[in-house]
Formats: structure tokens, sequence, C-alpha cells
């Protein structure tokens, strides 16, 4: 990332600069494509041997005239994606670790595969497996053997005829307190010359990219007059989908108060001054690059605050609602009620010589149904004591609806 800062109505220059997209007008393209094995033997001397090499569209070319006849690779191995290695007639000589290089010059990209081969002379001994770093063959001597290496990627197996259309440069402008996903685009150049532009017309011609960007690798975006609101954060992004290379490059552009203009006559000093006291200062520039998201700090802040106001507004409410079942607890307390005293019953009888008054014990209770049974039991027992003839049967019902016996 790059700051830059220049006075306002200048012209800006953002660099952007890649070898690696220079467009090399090479329309043979056949040796950028390229797959080559090594050998690597650590007796006597630790040496490395190239074994045989191939381009995408040429002959295999092999290096030891001894290994003609015997060391092979397909043909189709530039369309199917199998570069195995087939060695026929296995010596003792052959042993070591062979190396399967892929190498792809022009999108500058290299792979690399390792098999180990071991020779035997018992044929029950005879095994393949992985040592966790590469692939592990122990094979009987005189017999033929293959040596995996098999890359089916498309870079590898497809020759791009369409290659043009696989290279584009594009430039966005993000304005200050906007996101980079909202960012807009300026321009977008292909390696075949289209162009595509976006915006307003005014801004079509004040940023524009030179037309032999791709020939020389420079991608700079030219901006004229420039103008506070030109003022942002722009990006180069550099694309060769053929290659899977991505590259940016990002500036953040700020535009500063205009050039002071060298005046074409000498200040005049005022009467009552001394000439050369006078000096004439020019305008001083304070660069400030203030934060895209000053506000996401305070949206942050608010979500807590509502959050934390809504747990004390729920604890608050679980607080009132026991406090009051505990206070109707307590006023139905059954065991808190007061037992009021039952007054004392007279039975008056007569017929007789003599009156039988008796008052009734002072009877404390709690439940009225169990007052009403005392008062009902009291009126027979008193019956039962005067041993009087009345001329009418006493209804007990009916004297217990009044409300004497309360």
């Amino acid at each position: 990332m790059y700051n830059i800062t220049a006075p306002r109505g200048s012209k800006a220059v953002l660099q952007c600069h890649s070898q690696r997209m220079v467009w090399t007008q090479d329309r043979l393209k056949d040796r950028q494509r390229v797959v080559h094995w090594d050998l690597f033997r650590s007796t006597p001397d630790y040496t490395m041997e190239r074994i045989l090499d191939m381009f995408s569209a040429g002959d295999q070319r092999i290096y030891n005239g001894y290994n003609k006849g015997r060391i092979s690779m397909p043909k189709t191995a530039f369309n199917d994606g199998n570069f195995s290695l087939v060695i026929k007639d296995v010596a003792m000589s052959d042993r070591g670790i062979y190396s399967c290089n892929l190498h792809h010059h022009y999108c500058h990209l290299y792979e690399s595969i390792k098999v180990q081969l071991n020779v035997t002379k018992s044929a029950r001994k005879e095994r393949k497996f992985w040592d966790g770093q590469k692939a592990v063959y122990v094979v009987l001597v005189g017999s033929t053997v293959v040596l995996p290496c098999i890359n089916r990627r498309s870079i590898w197996t497809e020759g791009n005829s369409e290659e043009e259309q696989q290279q584009v440069v594009h430039w966005d402008r993000q304005p200050p307190g906007v996101r980079h996903d909202q960012a807009d685009r300026l321009i977008d150049m292909y390696a075949s010359g289209e162009r595509r532009h976006y915006g307003p017309l005014f801004v079509r011609r004040k940023m524009n990219i030179s037309a032999v960007a791709f020939s020389q690798g420079d991608f700079s975006l030219t901006i004229s007059d420039l103008q506070p609101p030109d003022q942002g954060l722009y990006s180069c992004h550099l694309h060769h989908h053929y290659c899977g290379l991505h590259e940016r490059r990002i500036f953040q552009l700020t535009v500063g108060p205009p050039e002071p203009q060298d005046p074409t006559d000498a200040p005049h000093a005022l009467p009552n001054e001394d000439s050369d006291t006078n000096v004439v200062e020019g305008p001083r520039v304070i660069n400030v690059i203030l934060p895209e998201h000053r506000s996401h700090l305070l949206h942050q802040l608010g979500y807590i605050l509502a959050t934390l106001l809504l747990l004390a507004l729920i604890v608050l409410a679980i607080i009132l609602l026991t406090r009051r079942r505990k206070s109707r607890a307590v006023e139905y307390d059954p065991r808190r009620i007061e037992c009021k005293p039952l007054p004392t019953v007279t039975y008056m009888g007569s017929g007789t010589s003599k009156d039988y008054d008796r008052d009734l014990p002072e009877v404390k209770t709690c439940n009225q149904e169990e007052a009403k049974l005392d008062y009902k039991n009291n009126l027979l027992k008193e019956a039962e004591m005067s041993k009087l003839n009345y001329p009418k049967v006493i209804d007990l019902d009916r004297e217990m609806e009044k409300p004497s016996w309360k």
C-alpha cells in the first residue's frame, strides 16, 4: 500500500508495474511447458543426473545413450496429464531418488514429485509403500517399472488459444467512508486491447491507462486535474486467469491545497516598516488521513449498552414478580388468621320446679365448620341433661340456621 499526496489541480500518476503480466506476443507457446526427470544417487558421490525432458509440442530428449530405447514417457503426456517414467530391464545402477519436475515458464509455475526406486534380486521382496515424504518402489532386477507422475491440472493438459482474454487489469476507487466491497470500478483492460470504462463521462476523461500497458508491464493510472472529490483508496488488480496469478496494489490518495504561484511583482513594504523584515510564507499543508469506519465503534458501543439495559429490565421484572408472590403467600397464610372466641350460649328449660341455667364453655376455633358442629353437639347434650318433654321436636337444622350460634 502506498500513500500519495498531490496538490489540487495537478496530475497524479499511481504507478503499477508487473513483469509477470507482460504480454510476450509469443504465438509459439509450445516451449513454455516442459517436464523433465532427474535422478539423484546417494552412492558413490551423491550425483544428480538429468534423465529425460519433453516439451508440450516437442520430442523427448534422452541425455544418456545407455537409456535410449530403455527409458521413455507417454507421448500423450501433455494431453492426459500422465508424465510417468517407464524403465525397462531395470538394473542395479537405476537405484536412487527420481524427481518429476513440471515447469510452466510463462506462468512462472513449478511443481515437483519425488519417487524412490530400490532394486532387489528376490521376487518376494517386491513392494510399494509411502515413507511419509515420497513413494518407494522395490522392484525385481531385470523387470519393467513405471514411476508415477500424474498431474491433470488444466494448466498442463490444455493449451489456451484465447490467452489474450485471460489477462486483465482493473482499477477500483473506494471513496472515504465506503467499504471495500462497495468500491466503484473505474476501468478494465484486457491483453487483447479491449478496454471498458465505468462511471460518468468526466471521470472517464480524467482517469486512464496507457494503451501499451501489456507490452511494457506498466498499468499506471493517470488522474488529471486533481480535485478534493478525487480523494480515496485506489486499488490496482492484476489477474491472469489461465495461470492463476492475482496481484493487488493499494494507493491512498490525498488532495492538498493548490500550489502557490510565484508573484510577478516584488511585494512593497509599508511606509513605516522595514522591507527586510517582511517575510512571505506559503500555505502550510497538513495531511490528515481519517479512518474509514469512524462510526463502527459507536455502533458496537450502542449494541453493548442496549444489551445491558435489556438484561437490567429482565432482572428487575423477576425481582418484582418474586416479591409480589411472597406478599400474596403471607396474606393468605391460614396460620396467621386470628381466632375469635364464640359467645356464651344459655339454655333455659321449664316444666319442673327447677330451672337449669348452664353456660357453655367458650370455644375458640378457626374453622366455621368445626364451630358449627360443636354448637350442634352442645345443643344435644343440653337436651339430654334437661330431660324435658318438649311438645314438639326441636329441628336442629333450623336452629343451626339462626345466627345466634355464632
